[in-house]
C-alpha cells in the first residue's frame, strides 16, 4: 500500500510545520528504540530516515510524503523522549517541541508510541502514554525489536505492559508487535494507517 516515500521537510517547531490537508502519522519513542529503522522498513527504503547507534539523533520534526494523489499522507519522525546524549537544556527543548506538536498539530491522525519489547514496562513510557490519554491525543503502541528475544519472552513482556496500562485504563489502544529487521508487523501497521485514512476520506 506504500508505493513511494520521500523526505519532505524538517522543522524545529509545530508552528513552522507545513499547512496540509493530508492526514499525518507520527512516530515517537525513547531514544534508540529503533524508530528510524522501523520507518525505513515500513516504507521499503533503508535510507529514508537516518539511523544512528547514538541515542538522540533526531532533533527536528521530520516530515515524509508517502504516496501521491488521493492516497497521499504524511509520516512524521519525531525526536525521541528521555535519554539523549545532549544537555538538560536540549532535552527540555525537545520535550517542549514534542508536547507542542502532539497538542497543536491538527493534521495529526494518530501517534505511534514505540516501545522496546526487550524491557519491562518503563515509567517514562507509561507516563507519556498517560499524558497522551489525558490530552485526548489518539495513539497506538508499537513494540519494536521483536526478533531480539524468544517468542515466549516477547509475549510475556507485552502482557506485562498490558497489565501495567490496565491499572489506569479501562481499555487499551491498538497494539502492534514489530521487527524492522525481519519486517514483522509492518503490513499490519500500514493497514491500520489505511483504515484511518479511509475513515477520514469518508467522514
Amino acid at each position: 500500500m506504500i508505493h513511494n516515500a520521500k523526505f519532505f521537510i524538517s522543522n524545529p517547531d509545530v508552528i513552522t510545520c507545513p499547512a496540509s490537508s493530508l492526514p499525518e502519522y507520527a512516530f515517537i519513542g525513547r531514544s534508540n528504540v529503533g524508530k528510524s529503522s522501523l520507518i525505513n522498513a515500513i516504507c521499503h527504503n533503508p535510507k529514508l530516515a537516518k539511523t544512528s547507534q547514538k541515542p538522540g539523533k533526531t532533533l527536528l520534526i521530520n516530515h515524509f510524503l508517502v504516496n501521491e494523489g488521493p492516497q497521499a499522507w504524511h509520516l512524521v519522525d519525531l525526536p525521541g523522549y528521555g535519554f539523549a546524549q545532549t544537555g538538560q537544556k536540549q532535552r527540555d527543548k525537545l520535550r517542549v517541541m514534542i508536547d507542542r506538536y502532539c497538542l497543536m498539530r491538527q493534521e495529526l491522525a494518530n501517534l505511534f508510541v514505540l516501545v522496546d519489547s526487550r524491557h519491562e514496562p518503563q515509567k517514562i513510557d507509561l507516563e507519556f502514554m498517560e499524558w497522551l490519554g489525558e490530552n485526548e491525543v489518539p495513539f497506538a503502541i508499537v513494540f519494536t525489536k521483536a526478533d531480539k528475544l524468544t517468542r515466549s519472552r516477547l509475549n510475556e513482556n507485552v502482557e506485562n505492559y498490558k497489565r501495567a496500562l490496565l491499572e489506569n485504563w479501562e481499555e487499551l489502544p491498538a497494539i502492534f508487535v514489530t521487527s524492522a529487521e525481519k519486517k514483522e508487523g509492518t503490513e499490519e501497521l500500514v493497514a491500520y494507517i489505511e483504515s484511518i485514512n479511509d475513515e477520514i476520506r469518508h467522514a
